[in-house]
């Protein structure tokens, strides 16, 4: 008994020392109706999607001014530009209409509407510059807006109770329009976008580019870019601005080859080749607006519209009127000083560029 009971013993020893098997823990089920090659996606490559739809239903704002003398087919530009009539003198215009004594700010609002997306499109025009015999200073006026825009713009932002969407008025685009002389630039060409290319992005153009022939309008081009380089002037799109290299070897084309866009404008259309095209009738044919063989004037539209629309938006927003707001924050600016703590400073990257400014 005494052996039986020692082999009791030891049964009952060794199942103690021997761990018990433990459950093996639950494995979650597989979602149904997802197969399993869709488990890893997350959905990053939807966020463009969701952006199109957001910026379809709020649309977005596009300013663009017209500067240069009387007669240079201004109005008739931003008419074909954008394939409307949206300009002043469509809108409201009498022949009998006498040239202004000053500068004069005029801007004209329309809602543009293109795929399911609106575009709220300001042109502001700029009639009586350049049209007096003394033409000392006439750039202020112009100076004196783009600057007011900026100041509506950061008062709203620094508002206790601001506006969800602070309404955009200010100046993305300048197109500058250069008598097509064919010999040099005018001084007040020079001193113009010496004094505003520091405030707003400008673009300059050589208008009624037909009266030129094409040798007369390579060469001006080239007398032109070198013009602006020599007086140290800058336009848009702005070397320093250049964020990659794709960026860089696009926008280098440009400057190096395209601008001054050499242009031609007209809202008439004509019957050429059993197509109906927009042009300017003249004794020894059509001239043919958007044929690249007689003008740029599809280089311009796309590229102020079709690849460069948003980065003016941006260049102005993160360059221009930073700078502004760096120096009227600097300044106190006449704000109340418990709103200044409100306005978060600009990113560094964005700051140096707007301080080289």
């Amino acid at each position: 008994m005494s052996k039986g009971f020692a082999e009791n013993r030891t049964d009952v020893t060794m199942s103690e020392l021997v761990a018990e098997p433990r459950p093996k823990p639950a494995v979650p089920m597989k979602p149904l109706g997802i197969s399993s090659n869709l488990l890893g996606y997350i959905g990053i490559d939807t966020i463009i999607e969701q952006m199109r739809k957001k910026t379809m239903k709020t649309g977005f704002d596009f300013n663009i001014m017209v500067v240069g003398q009387s007669g240079l087919g201004k109005s008739t530009l931003i008419n074909t530009l954008f394939k409307s009539q949206v300009s002043r003198k469509s809108a409201s215009w009498n022949r009998e209409e006498k040239i202004p004594k000053t500068v004069e700010i005029k801007a004209i609002g329309h809602v543009i509407e293109e795929g399911g997306v609106k575009m709220k499109l300001t042109v502001i025009d700029t009639p009586g510059f350049g049209d007096q015999i003394n033409n000392e200073n006439c750039w202020e006026p112009i100076e004196k807006y783009i600057n007011e825009q900026y100041e509506k713009f950061l008062k709203e932002e620094v508002n206790i109770a601001r506006k969800k969407r602070i309404p955009d008025t200010r100046v993305h685009c300048c197109l500058y329009f250069i008598s097509p002389t064919g010999h040099s630039l005018r001084p007040l060409d020079l001193e113009f976008m010496k004094h505003l290319s520091k405030v707003v992005n400008i673009v300059p153009i050589i208008a009624k580019a037909d009266t030129m022939t094409l040798e007369e309008k390579m060469e001006f081009k080239q007398r032109v870019r070198k013009e602006l380089e020599v007086n140290g002037i800058e336009f848009y799109p702005q070397k320093e601005f250049d964020e990659d290299l794709e960026d860089k070897t696009e926008n280098d084309k440009i400057r190096q080859e395209s601008m001054p866009f050499a242009v031609v404008g007209s809202d008439k259309e004509y019957q050429v080749n059993g197509k109906r095209v927009l042009g300017r009738k003249t004794p020894w044919g059509i001239i043919e607006v958007e044929n690249l063989t007689h003008c740029e004037f599809a280089l311009l539209r796309d590229f102020v519209i079709r690849t460069h629309l948003q980065d003016l938006k941006e260049v102005t927003h993160n360059i221009h009127y930073e700078t502004y707001r760096a120096r009227r924050l600097n300044d106190n600016g006449g704000l109340p000083r418990h709103l200044l703590h409100q306005i978060s400073p600009p990113s560094r990257a964005w700051k140096n560029k707007a301080r080289r400014r």
